[in-house]
């Protein structure tokens, strides 16, 4: 960061009554509801240069609510210059404003979110499963999505389930003991 830090120079842009900010790690934070997530990355592109969407993520925070945090990191290409832009994405199905029309490279990301999580981003140009079949049934990345073994198939072998492949070590033995399968 520069003499003045990006949320001093953030701070006409936006309205703090509603948005909340902080340094972490001293890296620039800023917390926003979702009807000023366009607004807030407007400002920043146009306030502060910082021209990129380097990244758009989630995490799942069950049990509270609401339950979906989306992530947005902004920098500038060639400066260390990052801001982190985080919103609360409510709803059934969650739904948040898509980035793309500030950032068009928030396309990818945003993708990666739906599918992972079931995110969706309203106004998004192509909105659809980026990572998993298009028949795949859930979001794998939900706290709550069911885990279970399927076969792995390869040519030429008898499908196993990962249970039957990975050797089996207790706990407290080190790697590579040679443990025996539990019954």
């Amino acid at each position: 960061m520069g003499e003045t830090s990006i949320l001093d120079r953030l701070s006409h842009s936006v309205p703090w009554d509603r948005v909340t900010a902080a340094e972490d790690r001293g890296r620039a934070v800023v917390q926003v509801p979702a009807d000023l997530l366009l607004d807030v990355l407007s400002a920043a592109r146009d306030t502060l240069a910082l021209d990129t969407c380097v990244d758009v993520t989630a995490w799942d925070r069950l049990p509270k609510q609401p339950r979906f945090e989306v992530v947005y990191l902004l920098g500038k290409a060639g400066a260390a210059e990052r801001l982190t832009v985080k919103v609360l994405a409510v709803g059934d199905p969650p739904r948040l404003p898509s980035a793309t029309v500030v950032y068009p490279g928030a396309g990818f990301p945003e993708r990666e979110v739906y599918d992972m999580y079931g995110v969706v981003f309203d106004g998004h140009p192509d909105l659809r499963r980026i990572l998993m079949p298009d028949d795949w049934e859930g979001h794998p990345l939900r706290r709550d999505f069911s885990l279970s073994e399927e076969a792995v198939e390869f040519k030429g072998h008898i499908p196993k389930v990962p249970s039957q492949i990975i050797p089996y070590f207790p706990p407290g033995s080190p790697a590579g003991s040679g443990g025996k399968t539990p019954r």
